[in-house]
């Protein structure tokens, strides 16, 4: 692959613990670009019609954005990352110690909460216990409510015009060939990435979440400017076969 090729990645932005600031972005480089992505939509979620039925309904009446999601299968290899020690001599050195599975184990992370809620999930689980115990009603047991955590904040890299905020919603590895400690060398990573909307990143906790905002809008600007470039290709025959309105 040429390289003035540019490689696609995901980058994931976790929260240094105790400090309120965010650490250092955790980049995973595509070693080789999928040969196909399967870009993937789904309607967007229609409102409640009225109960009235006298009250006009649009069938073109949305609630939100469409859903939005990629599919790929990345190809991993620690021999071509060894043979490309003389501009990645990091890289090389971790593919001869343990293969591809620090690139694995990064794609793995992803899916894990950034700040696991341990301790205080035995004490939400306590908490319920003992309002159960001392005669409380099972409801107000059941009202407790249990911490959960977060997976860390990912953005979907694809060249310059498409950078979204996602969460890695599928992962399937298939490790081909091991080293002799049975550290995988080669394996194919099938990923599915589902795209994050504005309305679901209002709600993240993370101090990343206004990146991944600003890559939304940004990644979507520039699809209506697409789109609108895309009128100077009007061909003029189609458009003349639209009926006009009486």
């Amino acid at each position: 692959m040429p390289g003035s090729v540019l490689k696609g990645a995901l980058i994931s932005f976790m929260a240094s613990p105790g400090l309120g600031l965010p650490s250092l972005p955790n980049v995973i480089m595509f070693q080789i670009n999928p040969e196909s992505i399967t870009h993937g939509w789904t309607e967007a979620t229609a409102p409640q019609p009225p109960s009235d039925a006298k009250v006009k309904y649009s069938p073109l009446a949305v609630a939100g954005v469409p859903g939005e999601s990629f599919s790929f299968t990345l190809m991993l290899d620690s021999d071509e990352q060894i043979a490309d020690g003389a501009t990645d001599p990091v890289g090389a050195g971790l593919a001869t110690v343990s293969g591809i599975y620090t690139r694995l184990a990064a794609l793995e992370l992803l899916q894990f909460p950034a700040n696991p809620p341990s301790s205080s999930l035995v004490g939400g689980v306590s908490a319920a216990a003992s309002a159960a115990g001392v005669g409380a009603s099972a409801a107000d047991a059941q009202a407790t409510t249990v911490p959960v955590g977060e997976v860390p904040v990912v953005l979907f890299v694809w060249g310059p015009m498409r950078i979204v905020p996602v969460r890695v919603t599928a992962l399937s590895v298939t490790e081909k060939l091991y080293d002799a400690l049975l550290n995988p060398t080669h394996a194919e990573a099938q990923m599915t990435l589902t795209v994050l909307t504005p309305d679901e990143l209002k709600a993240i906790q993370s101090p990343m979440a206004g990146i991944a905002n600003t890559a939304y809008s940004y990644t979507q600007g520039l699809r209506a400017a697409q789109a609108a470039a895309n009128l100077a290709e009007s061909a003029s025959n189609i458009l003349g076969m639209i009926p006009a309105a009486l």
